[in-house]
C-alpha cells in the first residue's frame, strides 16, 4: 500500500467563519459546499459575476482582507490575479489553512468529495491528483448509502451516555455494529440483549491467495467486526489491515523450518480469546478447510463450546488454474481435481495418484515445490508416462507470480528452477489446454480496474 502525504482528518468550523475569496463560478462552487456546515460563511470579492442569491452567505464587495480573515478557520481562493497573490499572502501570514482551487502545490489542504449524512459524512480525497476518480468513487459509495443513515447516526449519539454507562467497550462496539446493521426500531430492546450478551467466537475465515481484491465481501465484514485478528504468515499485510484499526493483531506464523506457535498453541490461544468474550478473526491463507488445519482448530473450539463459522476463500490451486486458464476439469479430458499435499507423501498415496492420472484426473499438488523432482521420479516409476503434462504456479493470485510449463519427465530431471514463495503444481492432460504462454498476460488482466 502506498504512503499517504495528507493526513484525512474531519476539521471543526462550528461557530468560526469560512472566507472565499472571488466572485465567480469557482467560488460559488465553494460556497455551495461550505453553506452545508454550521460556520458562517464570507465572500470576498471586487466584482461578483455568480448568482449567490438564496445562500447563506455574507458577500463583501473590495479586498479588505484583514478584516475578513480575522478569526477565519478556512480560507479558499477561488480566483487567480493580484487579489489572490495578496489573499494567499495574508492567509499564510496569519496561519489560516489555505485552499487554491485547482492549484494542489498551494494547497494546504483539499477538499475531499463528500457523501452527506449528516453527522455522518463519508469524505473521498486524492491529494488533488484525480479529482475525477474520487467523484466517480463517491457516486459508486452515494448509492449504496441509505439515506436513513443520518437519523441513524443521531440515534446513536443519543444513546451514548446510556451505553457508556451500560456496556463495557467490546460490548459497546457490538452494539452499535448491531444497530446500524439494523434499521433502529429496536435500539432499546438491542441494548438489553447486548448488557448480558458476553459470548466470543472464532471466525474460520479464508482470506485467499494472497490478492486483496480475492478476499469474500463476507470475509471484509467479519474483519471489520473482530476484537483480535489470528493471522498465518503468508497472509498479506494489506488483508490484515482490513480489519478495525483498534483490533488487536496476532500473528501465529508457520513456514518450513519455523514455527513461532506449534498447532497445539493456537488452538489455546483460539480457545482463551473466545472464552475472554472476543470476536476473533482467524485469518488463513486459500481456504481455511484445504490444507489449513482447520479440522484441529474446530474441534478444540468443539471441545470448549465456543462458537465458531467458517468462511471460505480462494484455494491456491482454484487461483493458480485462473492465473492460467487452464480448465482443471474438462469434458473427455479430465473427470476430476484432487487437492493433495506433495510433502510427506507415503507409498500408499503416490500408488492411489499414479492410478488416478490414469484415468484422467488432475493432480493439484501442494506443498511439493522442494521435492518437485523426487516427487515426479516417484510417480513414473508408478508407471505414469514422461510425457504427461506439468505446469506449475509459485505465488498464486499473487502480483509477483511466476510460471512453468513442461512435462511429468522433465520435472524428474531438474524439478525446474523456481522463485521463491508457495506453489502449487498440476499434473495432468488437462494442463495442456490451459494458455501457459500466455499466462502472465492473464494474470495481469486481473489486477485491471473495471
Amino acid at each position: 500500500m502506498g504512503e499517504l502525504n495528507t493526513f484525512p482528518v474531519s476539521y471543526k468550523v462550528k461557530g468560526q467563519r469560512i472566507v472565499i475569496i472571488g466572485g465567480g463560478e469557482e467560488a460559488l462552487n465553494k460556497a455551495r459546499l461550505v453553506v452545508k456546515t454550521t460556520a458562517s460563511v464570507v465572500i470576498v470579492a471586487r466584482e461578483f459575476t455568480a448568482n449567490f442569491d438564496g445562500m447563506d452567505v455574507e458577500k463583501r464587495q473590495g479586498m479588505a482582507l484583514a478584516d475578513a480573515m480575522h478569526g477565519a478557520a478556512l480560507v479558499f481562493v477561488a480566483e487567480t490575479g493580484p487579489d489572490a497573490d495578496a489573499a494567499k499572502l495574508e492567509a499564510r501570514r496569519r496561519g489560516i489553512p489555505l485552499n487554491v482551487v485547482d492549484v494542489p502545490d498551494e494547497c494546504d489542504f483539499y477538499v475531499p468529495s463528500i457523501i452527506d449524512r449528516a453527522p455522518l459524512t463519508v469524505a473521498i480525497a486524492s491529494e488533488g491528483d484525480a479529482p475525477v476518480l474520487a467523484r466517480l468513487v463517491r457516486a459508486r459509495i452515494e448509492a449504496m448509502l441509505s439515506p436513513e443513515l443520518g437519523p441513524l447516526a443521531r440515534l446513536a449519539g443519543s444513546m451514548r451516555e446510556r451505553v457508556a454507562r451500560l456496556l463495557n467497550k467490546t460490548q459497546a462496539r457490538r452494539f452499535y455494529e448491531d444497530l446500524v446493521s439494523g434499521t433502529g426500531a429496536d435500539a432499546e430492546a438491542l441494548l438489553e440483549a447486548h448488557a448480558v450478551d458476553q459470548a466470543g467466537v472464532v471466525w474460520l475465515i479464508g482470506a485467499g491467495p494472497g490478492s486483496a481484491d480475492l478476499l469474500t465481501l463476507r470475509a471484509q465484514r467479519l474483519l471489520q467486526a473482530a476484537d483480535v485478528i489470528v493471522h498465518d504468515q503468508l497472509v498479506p499485510d494489506e488483508v490484515i489491515e482490513m480489519g478495525r484499526r483498534d483490533a488487536e493483531r496476532i500473528s501465529v506464523g508457520k513456514k518450513k523450518g519455523h514455527h513461532s506457535f506449534t498447532q497445539a498453541q493456537i488452538n489455546a490461544l483460539l480457545v482463551r480469546l473466545g472464552n475472554e468474550g472476543k470476536r476473533v478473526a482467524r485469518l488463513k491463507s486459500g481456504d481455511p478447510m484445504v490444507f489449513g488445519r482447520a479440522g484441529e482448530e474446530l474441534a478444540a473450539l468443539r471441545a470448549a463450546g465456543i462458537a465458531y463459522q467458517i468462511v471460505p476463500g480462494v484455494s491456491a490451486a482454484l487461483a493458480a488454474a485462473a492465473d492460467t486458464a487452464t480448465p482443471v476439469t474438462l469434458r473427455n479430458v479430465s473427470t476430476g481435481l484432487v487437492f493433495a499435499t506433495a510433502h510427506g507423501a507415503e507409498s500408499e498415496e503416490l500408488d492411489h495418484w499414479a492410478a488416478l492420472a490414469g484415468t484422467g484426473i488432475t493432480l493439484a499438488l501442494y506443498m511439493g515445490k522442494t521435492i518437485a523432482a523426487e516427487t515426479a521420479r516417484h510417480l513414473l516409476q508408478r508407471g505414469m508416462s514422461v510425457t504427461l503434462p506439468v505446469g506449475i504456479v509459485v505465488g498464486a493470485g499473487r502480483r509477483d507470480r511466476s510460471f512453468h510449463r513442461g512435462t511429468l519427465g522433465e520435472m524428474a530431471v531438474d524439478g525446474f528452477e523456481m522463485a521463491d514463495g508457495p506453489a502449487v503444481i498440476f499434473i495432468g492432460e488437462a494442463v495442456a489446454y490451459g494458455d501457459w504462454a500466455d499466462a502472465a498476460a492473464i494474470a495481469a488482466n486481473q489486477f485491471k480496474v473495471a
